[in-house]
């Protein structure tokens, strides 16, 4: 349960923030001077730190650079009036990981604490490399024996001390942001930050502001400066995923930032040092997007100094058994399941299937089997239908029954339509989040946590498609 430490002198502050978390799925701590939340950081070890400017005079720079100095790797988010922002901007340049403007709102909040948790996780959680790949609790471990992982290994063993950009390949859900960990936790940057951008996430307008940062004014609605992820990750590791989705103005950008070891924010001439190492992935083939003209080649030349190749799962036969046991393990301990064991049959079951979402697809498989499970074994019956029949289509692809989809295309083509992509995304937009809103009951946090979004993005989805959130009832997670 991840620990929120809230420092305010402004009881209606601390009593927002109550509202914001009730529990369980957070425990909140809270101070009303610097003094008491330096004694509780050093306590409690908070996986987040929200830290109001003004504390009764106190500085609350001077308590973020004490906070920072004992534990660089917890976020600290500040909250401020607008007289004070320049404070909040001045710590983000030094480390602090955002801030906000009072009133505060909800949402947003919500949404940034939340992805500062992830941010706490990646960088305290150690992605670990078991010795001889044999499977361990740890619920991040890199799991396999299978000749293709064990030269992964010590990939990252070879590379990992050196200061040097390395790329990733592998298909979707294979592992690439665990190599990219493992290779900050093993190397001399280890105790600076780890932040991790995905850049098919973000609209191409953003991207640019997210990972440079702004001047205020340099565009509309750039109501004041900020601080991009390189300038972040200083002393730290940058994780790019999704690379090969970076329009061709990014690409350019970023090639700027490899070969100089400098960058401008956007609306400003003031160039920064980039102390930052790079670790990129993505699931394209990047050789021939250069080849095709969609990719810089002078870009991917200097990603790829060090490459690391992630077998697929249906290529790491022997694996299968000790990543299903595993996730039996760990998974059965998160859900409260006595789960001891996986019969034989079920175990063949498994390996017959295709497996295109890789590793990925195995845990959700994993916790949709334990949450139908009875008894102690698990059983065939236990496993989802798709998974019984042995489908699996083409990697990438995910594990369900096409035809409705593609009986809805075919009418679409006969009818003459000029708005199929949107038209079968907005479908399938649909039919995805209203499932997976179920899925968590209605909690926006949840459910943008299962999607990989955040939840100012699900919301304006779900806004967008005209789904309505049913709410929870007073107490419950979901704050309203």
């Amino acid at each position: 349960m991840p620990k929120l430490l809230v420092v305010d002198d402004e009881p209606s502050i601390l009593h927002f923030f109550r509202r914001a978390f009730p529990g369980p799925d957070v425990t909140l701590l809270t101070a009303a001077t610097a003094a008491d939340g330096l004694a509780a950081v050093g306590r409690e070890r908070p996986d987040v730190v929200v830290l109001d400017i003004n504390l009764g005079g106190e500085s609350g720079l001077e308590t973020f650079r004490r906070i920072h100095g004992a534990d660089p790797r917890v976020p600290v988010i500040f909250i401020t009036g607008h007289g004070t922002a320049d404070t909040a901007i001045e710590a983000m340049r030094l480390g602090a990981y955002e801030y906000l403007l009072k009133p505060l709102e909800l949402d947003q909040l919500t949404d940034l604490v939340d992805r500062a948790f992830e941010i706490s996780r990646l960088m305290r959680v150690p992605a670990t490399i078991p010795e001889g790949g044999e499977a361990a609790d740890a619920a991040d471990a890199m799991i396999g024996r299978c000749p293709a992982m064990q030269a992964v290994y010590k990939q990252v063993g070879r590379v990992a001390p050196q200061d040097v950009t390395v790329l990733v390949l592998g298909e979707s859900g294979t592992g690439k942001e665990l190599v990219a960990r493992a290779i900050y936790h093993y190397s001399k940057r280890s105790g600076g930050p780890f932040l991790a951008i995905n850049c098919a996430a973000i609209p191409e307008n953003l991207l640019e502001s997210e990972l440079f940062g702004h001047e205020k004014g340099a565009f509309t609605g750039a109501d004041r400066k900020r601080i991009g992820k390189f300038e972040q990750a200083a002393g730290g590791t940058l994780f790019l995923d999704e690379i090969g989705d970076m329009t061709p103005l990014t690409q350019t950008k970023i090639l700027r930032v490899l070969q100089g070891q400098e960058f401008e924010r956007v609306g400003g001439n003031e160039p920064i040092r980039a102390d930052v190492r790079v670790v990129a992935a993505t699931n394209r083939d990047l050789e021939k997007m250069v080849a095709d003209g969609t990719f810089r080649g002078d870009l991917y030349y200097r990603l790829n100094v060090y490459t690391i190749r992630i077998p697929p799962l249906r290529d790491r036969g022997e694996d299968l058994p000790l990543l299903v046991n595993h996730f039996v393990r760990r998974f059965g301990r998160e859900l409260g399941k006595e789960v001891r064991d996986v019969s034989p049959e079920t175990m063949e079951v498994l390996c017959r299937y295709a497996w295109p979402g890789n590793v990925r697809e195995l845990q959700s498989v994993v916790k949709q089997t334990l949450l139908e499970s009875t008894g102690p074994v698990v059983l065939p019956e236990f496993l989802p239908a798709a998974v019984r029949k042995g489908e699996g289509g083409t990697a990438g692809e995910a594990a369900f029954d096409f035809g409705g989809l593609t009986a809805y295309v075919e009418d679409q083509l006969k009818g003459g339509s000029t708005s199929l992509y949107a038209d079968y995304q907005r479908l399938v937009d649909r039919h995805l989040l209203a499932f997976v809103l179920r899925h968590a009951g209605g909690n926006l946090s949840r459910a943008s946590r299962a999607l990989g979004i955040t939840r100012a993005t699900l919301r304006a989805k779900l806004a967008a498609l005209g789904l309505a959130v049913e709410r929870p009832e007073a107490g419950s997670e979901e704050p309203g």
